[in-house]
C-alpha cells in the first residue's frame, strides 16, 4: 500500500528504520529485531541505502522480504550517490519488479573519504532531481518520501535557503517528509511552522532515537538539549544509566509530539529493538497507543 494513502487516513503513523547488515552476525541481529518489532504493527518500515549503492541489492531484498513475509508496508531508500540517470532508472524498475511501492528519495552523503558531494557525470546533484526522475519514470503506483532538516542541512547557508530547497523537492513530487533526528521538539515545531508558511503542505514526520552520549547527537547532526546534556554528563561512566536517560527523554518527546499533532513518529532503530519497545510500552501505558499501533482517535493539544 502507498504510504501517502496510509498517512491520509489521519491516524498518526509509527515507522521504523533499518539498515542493511554487512556481516552474518549483523544479519541475524536484524532478523531478531524485525521479529521483535513486527508485533507492534508499525505503519511502515524503511531500509537505508549504502554510500555509492554499496548495499543496493540488500536494500531491495530486505524491503521486499519484509513486506512479503510480515505483511508490513516497506520503503526503500534511494540516493543519487555514484549513479547516472540511466542507472537510477534501472534501479527504479528493479524496485518495482520486486514489489516495492514506496521510495525515500535522497541526494545522499558524500562517499567515505570525500568532504563534499560531487555528482558523477550524467548523475544528479540534488534530491529534487531524483524525485522528478521517479515521477517521470513511475508516474503512478509509487509513493515518494523526502528528507527534511529542522536545524537545516549542514551544507546549506541559511535556514531560509534550506526551506526554499525543501519546497523545490516537494514541488517535484514528494508525498511526505521524514526529518533528521530531533532531540529538541522546539526545533521540530518551529520548522513545521516555517515549512507551512512557505506552502509546504505534506506531512512532516519527526525522526526519533534515544541518545546515550553526546557524540551520537553530533554524528546525527542534532543539537543536544542542555538538560539532556547535563544528565548524560552526570551519569558519565554509567552506560546503563545514560541509556535509560536517553529512552526517558525520547519517550517525553514522543508524548509531546503526539499530543501536539505530529503526523507520526519515525524511529531510527540502529537495528535494535529494546529502546523502541520500551518507548512503545510507556506510550501504551498512558493510552496514546495500543499494542498494535496508534489509537484511532488522534490526540489533540
Amino acid at each position: 500500500m502507498l504510504i501517502r494513502d496510509l498517512l491520509a487516513a489521519g491516524t498518526p503513523s509509527i515507522s521504523f528504520e533499518f539498515f542493511p547488515p554487512k556481516t552474518e552476525e549483523a544479519a541475524a541481529q536484524l532478523e531478531r529485531t524485525i521479529e521483535e518489532l513486527a508485533p507492534l504493527r508499525p505503519t511502515f518500515v524503511s531500509v537505508t541505502y549504502g554510500a555509492g549503492g554499496s548495499t543496493r541489492e540488500k536494500t531491495i531484498d530486505i524491503v521486499s522480504r519484509i513486506k512479503r513475509v510480515s505483511g508490513i508496508e516497506s520503503m526503500a531508500h534511494l540516493t543519487c550517490v555514484g549513479a547516472t540517470r540511466e542507472e537510477l532508472e534501472a534501479i527504479l524498475h528493479r524496485l518495482v519488479d520486486a514489489g516495492v511501492e514506496n521510495i525515500l528519495a535522497l541526494r545522499g552523503d558524500p562517499p567515505k573519504g570525500q568532504a563534499t558531494f560531487t555528482a558523477v557525470e550524467g548523475g544528479f546533484r540534488y534530491a529534487d532531481e531524483l524525485v522528478g526522475l521517479i515521477r517521470r519514470v513511475l508516474p503512478t503506483g509509487v509513493s515518494v518520501g523526502g528528507a527534511a532538516y529542522p536545524e537545516k542541512h549542514v551544507e546549506c547557508s541559511t535556514a531560509a535557503a534550506d526551506i526554499e530547497n525543501l519546497k523545490r523537492k516537494v514541488d517535484a513530487g514528494v508525498d511526505f517528509l521524514i526529518t533528521q533526528l530531533v532531540l529538541d521538539n522546539r526545533h521540530y515545531w518551529d520548522f513545521r511552522d516555517r515549512a507551512e508558511a512557505a506552502g509546504i503542505k505534506v506531512p512532516i514526520i519527526p525522526g526519533i532515537m534515544p541518545i546515550s552520549n553526546p557524540a551520537s547527537a553530533q554524528r546525527f547532526g542534532a543539537s543536544l538539549p542542555a538538560s539532556l546534556a547535563a544528565g548524560l554528563a552526570r551519569h558519565d561512566g554509567n552506560p546503563h544509566a545514560q541509556t535509560r536517560l536517553g529512552i526517558a527523554h525520547a519517550t517525553s518527546q514522543c508524548i509531546d509530539l503526539m499530543v501536539g499533532g505530529a503526523p507520526g513518529l519515525h524511529f531510527f532503530t540502529l537495528n535494535r529493538s529494546s529502546a523502541t519497545r520500551d518507548i512503545f510500552a510507556a506510550l501504551k501505558l498512558i493510552g496514546l497507543i495500543e499494542t498494535g499501533g496508534v489509537e484511532s482517535g488522534k490526540p489533540t493539544a
